[in-house]
Order: structure tokens, then sequence, then C-alpha cells
């Protein structure tokens, strides 16, 4: 039997199978019923908030918001990311998992060979999916924590939805912590009372008007700035631009401490240091040697609000292994120069200096470490709580330092279940096996299932996972190690992911069901993350594509299949949620700020709470420890800390320290096999991998339709390559091709691709259906190919992407044929039933 005559007896039997009419997502909406409308609607998305014009169903044009005076250039977008052609257009089955379910054959997935089916088929199958795991296995098989970004909106929460839903069915594993700040958000609650990551800092008025100096350590606030958590205001731009203008007057010294020229250093025209990769941690002792050595630190500060100075100064000065931490010491570690280590000990102290951190530092080994050290440096100056002084851990992150309206956000739709409510199956019974675990180490579980780790002072057993769930999440995007995730995925009986797009994630899936865009679909959002400047209406612009439903109707269906539709609403619409959601934010409000009518909000689409007062971090510790203590287990900043000290791991001591790492450049560990370290930090033109699908913007910076990869010029003339030349880049985990941008911000031994490129394997042959493989080429460019899946410690377990050692070389094609395999990453299914 030929494969076609195959497939037709397929259609044939009772597997809900639907014939497929293949259309462009233009041609598509006539028959989507999509209305005509020419007036402005106004929306918001992570991008910023803008106006759209529709014409005969169709968005026409994209302008910004009127308040938005700092548009990101990814607005020119928008467009692409609701007509693109990786937009999952029915609910498919893969092929295998369809004839034999839970029985299939798990190395085909990958090899995109999917059958298109209706919703209740599918839905059918999702559930009949969790009634085998839960009989089977109980709630740890069943995986559903997941992690990652989010589409703008409170009601149409893709988490929020896919958790309540499964919860009605039965427990699941979760997670904790997050890939963005996991090593930090676990560190410095030890250290200073929270995780800081996300908490408002200083405001920029009062940074702009206090400091005499700013220290950017691995921050490039002015490229990660475009985008926010909810809808992103730009504001801190207007600040941005001060800066620039005191930098300009000598009012401010700026200095940015990177191994490579940021986007930030360019724009305001400031001083960089080169350090060596991950070797800041090194960097920083130099400087607290130098202060203590020259009585630089202030004792008084160390005295009054801090702990353990006392315990750390022996480590510092070589009591404790025989090795001071001298700049000299530092200098051989970091390349910094001893001088500059010097003079960076007497700047900070001399003025006003406010530190601000980026996230890239703390997602390595012992990433940990330069969180905590350089929380030990800022105690010493002693600036904390002083307007324009201390430490911030997130100034380059959704406008964190714009002032505040202090209105009251609206909430969200219910993630967990009502009180009384109990789940279809109802047991808690996770055989002996954690029902949370680290963010980062489900594909570890996975691997190596009843396998007992150390994580933030408790044991964790790893459950034996053996069905997923991801909605609106793409973990073959923000996890480690591709093939080591192919290994996992192999050991999977079930794989259910809710999309907008034919993700990597959907492509090793079992079950895809297609979610519309934010545009696509109504609902409401706070204008600015932390500014949190207003509310917006989310206007639907057009009707969703093909057969894709908004979140809240694909689990309400769900529910509906479960016998609990009821339940899961509330017996409430899209509307009725809508003002609902309005209502309780009105009367929260209510005496502080004046909000209309939820009929009036929605036809203005925005109301606005005005603007902020500024405010200082940590300024009430400071002003009172006593009254007003940190969250620590002594009210006060732990530079040296009893509770980390008593779980007494080796690679995260009772006190910041250099720890070498198991892969490092410029001479260490690794670097004679593969030489160039690979820095994969945040991109520039999207969010994550959010944008890489819209095909004419993506086009705006591919080379040969690949990922840019940035090499330095010394070793790409090494290496023979030249610009806009296919590159092939590998280690011992994996091999991907990215396109040449030689460019001297980039220092030897140094390369950046930025993370969020979408993966796309192809076989030896250079065909996408040979994906399914173990050491596949990624075809595009995502960085996630080559970096180590491993903890960053015992305490955090968090990812350590940026330990990765590389090497490349010039392409030489298929076979050393010279002929490019085609990019696998956005079309999804290569084979639909007709």
């Amino acid at each position: 039997m030929n494969r076609r005559d195959f497939l037709k007896g397929l259609a044939s039997a009772s597997y809900g199978i639907v014939g497929v009419s293949i259309l462009s997502p233009l041609s598509a909406l006539a028959a989507m019923g999509a209305k005509s409308n020419d007036e402005w609607l106004t929306t918001g998305s992570h991008f910023g908030a803008f106006k759209i014009k529709r014409k005969n169903g169709v968005i026409s044009e994209v302008k910004p918001f009127d308040r938005d005076q700092y548009p990101s250039d990814m607005i020119n977008g928008i467009k692409g990311l609701v007509y693109n052609p990786s937009r999952i257009r029915y609910p498919m089955v893969r092929l295998d998992f369809l004839l034999k379910g839970h029985k299939s054959d798990t190395t085909q997935r990958g090899d995109l060979r999917f059958v298109r089916v209706t919703w209740d088929k599918a839905l059918t199958l999702f559930k009949e999916s969790l009634d085998e795991i839960q009989t089977n296995y109980g709630p740890s098989g069943l995986h559903a924590g997941q992690t990652g970004w989010r589409a703008t909106g409170q009601l149409h929460s893709s988490t929020s939805h896919m958790q309540r839903a499964v919860g009605m069915h039965g427990n699941f594993v979760k997670k904790v912590g997050d890939y963005s700040t996991g090593a930090g958000q676990t560190i410095l609650p030890y250290i200073l009372g929270s995780t800081e990551v996300y908490a408002q800092g200083t405001s920029w008025p009062l940074i702009l008007e206090n400091s005499k100096t700013i220290v950017l350590w691995s921050n490039d606030p002015y490229k990660n700035l475009q985008v926010g958590w909810n809808a992103e205001t730009h504001e801190a731009y207007h600040y941005l631009a001060e800066l620039k203008e005191k930098v300009k007057r000598g009012e401010i010294r700026v200095i940015s401490i990177d191994p490579v020229v940021t986007k930030t250093q360019e724009y305001l025209g400031c001083e960089q240091i080169y350090v060596n990769p991950q070797t800041d941690v090194a960097l920083m002792l130099g400087i607290a040697y130098e202060m203590v050595n020259e009585n630089l630190h202030d004792k008084k500060f160390i005295d009054g609000y801090s702990l353990g100075f006392e315990q750390f100064l022996p480590y510092l000065l070589g009591a404790n292994d025989g090795i001071k931490k001298t700049p000299e010491w530092a200098s051989k570690i970091s390349g910094v120069p001893v001088a500059t280590i010097r003079e960076l000990a007497k700047v900070m102290t001399a003025g006003r200096t406010q530190m601000l951190m980026g996230w890239c530092i703390q997602r390595q080994q012992h990433g940990e470490q330069p969180y905590w050290m350089a929380a030990v440096l800022a105690t010493m100056v002693g600036q904390i709580g002083l307007p324009g002084g201390g430490i911030s851990y997130g100034h380059h992150y959704s406008s964190i330092g714009v002032p505040s309206s202090g209105a009251a956000a609206p909430g969200a739709f219910p993630r967990n279940l009502d009180e009384g409510q109990n789940p279809v199956f109802d047991s808690k019974d996770f055989k002996g096996a954690s029902s949370t675990i680290p963010v980062a180490r489900w594909i570890d579980a996975i691997l190596e299932p009843g396998k007992t780790i150390d994580a933030n002072g408790s044991k964790v057993t790893y459950p034996n996972i053996k069905m997923m769930i991801f909605s609106g999440n793409n973990p073959w995007n923000h996890h480690q190690d591709r093939n080591r995730m192919k290994e996992a995925f192999q050991k999977l009986e079930a794989v259910v992911t809710v999309d907008i797009n034919w993700t990597a994630t959907c492509r090793f899936s079992d079950i895809v069901l297609p979610a519309c865009t934010t545009f696509e679909r109504n609902d409401i959002d706070v204008y600015g993350s932390y500014a949190n400047r207003g509310l917006l209406a989310m206007q639907k612009m057009v009707e969703p594509l093909y057969e894709s439903l908004s979140d809240f109707e694909i689990f309400t269906r769900f529910a509906r299949v479960m016998g609990k539709e009821k339940e899961y609403t509330r017996g409430m619409n899209e509307q009725d949620w809508l003002k609902k959601l309005y209502d309780d934010c009105k009367s929260a409000n209510d005496g502080k700020f004046k909000m209309p009518e939820f009929e009036t909000f929605w036809q203005q689409g925005y109301v606005h709470f005005g603007e902020g007062k500024s405010w200082t971090r940590h300024s009430a510790f400071r002003e009172d420890p006593e009254i007003n203590p940190l969250g620590t287990p002594s009210g006060l900043i732990e530079i040296f800390s009893r509770k980390i000290d008593q779980y007494n791991y080796d690679d995260c001591l009772g006190h910041p320290a250099w720890l070498e790492k198991s892969e490092r450049s410029h001479g260490g560990p690794g670097s004679d096999k593969h030489p160039i370290w690979m820095q994969s930090c945040h991109p520039d033109k999207r969010l994550h991998s959010q944008m890489c699908e819209s095909k004419t913007f993506r086009e705006t910076y591919t080379v040969k339709g690949r990922e840019p990869v940035y090499l330095n010029p010394v070793d790409a003339k090494q290496r023979g390559i030249t610009e806009g030349d296919v590159v092939r880049v590998f280690n011992d985990r994996g091999q991907l091709l990215a396109g040449a941008v030689i460019s001297k911000k980039f220092p030897e031994g140094v390369i950046r691709i930025h993370e969020g490129a979408w993966y796309g394997p192809v076989g030896s042959d250079g065909k996408k259906e040979g994906g399914a493989e173990v050491g596949a080429l990624c075809s595009y460019g995502d960085p996630n190919t080559l970096t180590q899946d491993i903890g960053s410690s015992k305490l955090a377990q968090a990812c350590s992407a940026y330990t990765c050692l590389v090497d490349y070389e010039k392409y030489k094609g298929l076979n050393s044929t010279g002929k490019l395999p085609d990019v696998s990453s956005f079309n999804g299914p290569g084979e639909v039933l007709l």
C-alpha cells in the first residue's frame, strides 16, 4: 500500500480526520467571517501599545499609541505576527500517535508527520491521554507546570487557562523558579531579603539627580527595554536620553563592565571595561580587596546594616585558602588591568554610585555568586537606601525605575480551582517523588526518574514524568541542549501543545491545538508593568484565522468534554469576564483614581491613572533597620549566610566566592578544544522567540535567511570567513548554521547568537523530516543547540546557558557540495491530507 492510499484509508476510519484546503492567511479571511471596519482600534503588546486600522477585515495599518514617545522598531513586525506561514491552522495529531496512542513510536517525534482532525476529536484524545496517565501513574506522571513568557492580556492567560482546566481533571507536577533569573531569585532572599529581580527600583529621576557614577554590570537596558511583561510604555527611554546628555556634559560617569560593546554603551557614549567571560566574581573580589587594603569601605554601614563581613574577610584576604584576592590575582583571571581594578575601587567609593546589574550574568554555572558578590560590594560602598546609590537587579526590565502611578491593577482569570471543587482524579499520591521541581531540571527528571538532588536547602526526588502539557509556552526555545531534549522526549508517552505557531515544541508534540493571537480576541491589560500608567482595552482587531480559538474558548471546550464547563467558566462568557475584571479594578481604585463605567472605557480604549512619585529602594531599611528589617533571617544584609553555610554545598559556600567553571574561554577549562565563548543574550529584534515568526520583519536582520552570528574580525579572518558567509557553529553537544556579521564590538574569543532563534533541525540530507535525529543540524541558528543543560549549583539548580564554549568554521554545504539546506523552522508539517 502506498502512502497516499494508506492515508486515504485513515480518512475513512473513525479517527476524526478532516480534509484540508491550503489557504494563505489573507485569502482565508473570507471563510473566517472577518468583518470590515475602517476605524482605528487600540490594543497592547509586549512591544508597546499601538493602534490598528482594518480594511475589509484585514489589518492595513499599525501606528504607535499616542502616549508612546519612544516606540520600538518591533512594531513593524506586528502584521507579521498575525499573517505568517507558521500559523497553526487546525487541530493536528502526530500520525503514529493517532494510530497507536501511548504505544506510539516516540523516535518519530520531530519528523513533522501530522494529521488534521476535528476539534472534538483532538480534545477527546487530550482527555483520554490524561485519563491514561492518571490511571497508570497518578499525578507524578503528568507535568503541566510550565514556565516562560505570555501573551499580553489579563483574561486570556495561556498558563492560567491550561492549569485551571487540567487541574479540574487531576493534580500534576509543578515547577519553582524561572529561566530568566533562576539563580538570582534564589540567592537574593538570603542576602537582601527578597528576590529583588522583579522589584521596583529607585526611580530614574533620583538616579539622574544624585548619582555621580553608574555602573552597568553586564547590563544593556537600551536593548532590553523595548519589551515588557505587560503592554510596554517605553518611558524609561526618556530618562536614558537625559542620562546621555549628562554623560556628554560630564555630570555623570557611566561605566559598562561587559565583554562586548553594548547597544547602551554606544547610545550613551560611555566607557567600557572589558572582562573575560564568566570571571566577574574574580573582578569584584579584586575591587573588594582594594577597598579593604586602602581603607575605602564604609565600616559604619557594614557594622550597622549587615551581618557576616568578619566571616567573609578571611576568604578575601587569603587566610582560608592561602590566596589573597588582590587586584593582581583578579587581573590574571578577569583580563582587567590591575590599575583599572584599583581605579574602580576608588571611583565607586568616592561619590554616589548606582550599580545596575543585568540578568545574563547569573545564567551561568555558579550564577548565584556574581549577584551575591555585587551585593557585598554595594554594602562595602555603603550607599544602599540612598537616592542614586546602592544596587538594582532590574533596571533593564519592563521600565523598572519609572515612577509608578500607584493604582490598583486588574486581576486575572483564576489559575486554581475554586473552593470546594475537586478534580476528576483527586489523587495526591506522587509515589514518593516531589510534586514541585526546579524549573530547569525537568529534562533531568524525564531521563532520571527517582533520582534525588539537592535544591535550595531541600531534597528533590524526580517524578516519573510520562506526559507534558504546554500552552503558549515554548521550552524548545528556552531550555538548553536540544539533543538531550530529543532523548528525553522519546521517553514520554504523550505531549500536548497549545500555541499560535508551529514552534519546535509543536514539532515534538503529539497533539497540537491552534490558539489565536492577542489581536484576534478581546482583553484588557495594564499599560506599563511597573509604571502602571493606565488600563488598555485590547480590542479584537480581526477574526481568528483558520480554526484557531482563544485560550478561554479552547479550555472551555475542554472542560465541556470533562462535563465541567460551568465550573470552569463560572457561567460567564468572555465579555462577562472582561467586565468583571474591569469592575473589580474600578472598585479597588475608588477614592483614588476615577475610572469610567466599563462600556465607556471599552469605547474610548484607555483610562489614564496619572504620573507617579519618585521612590528610593531600601530607604526605609536604611532609615531604621530595626523597624523596617529586610526579609533575611537576621533582618540585615547577609554577607555571610548561616543558612546556606549549613547546607554544606561544595558549589555554593556560606559567602560569595570565585568558583571555576566546567567550561571557560581565555585559558579556562575546555578552551583547548573549543576556544570560543558563545554569548546567547536577549535579542535586539524579538522578545525571546516571539516575533521570530514575523517573516518580513525577520528578513530585516537575517543573513542568507539565518540568524546572525556576530564575530570578531581577527577570529573570522583566521577561519577564512567574510561578512555574509554561512557559518557552522559547533561543539560536542550540537551544531547550527548562522549568518556571519563581523564587528569589532565583539572581542577575540567571543561570539554572540541571540537566544530566541527558532530551532529548525534538518537531517544529514538537508530534509526537515530528518529533524527527529539526535545530532541533527539546526538550519536557522538556535544557540540552545549548543548550550549546557546543567544546574547553576545545588542551591538554585537554575539554567547555565552562559557556561558554553564552541568553535566555528565556514560552512561547506551539504556533504561539502556547497548547497545550503533550506531553513526548516517556520512552515510546520510538510504534508497535508487532501
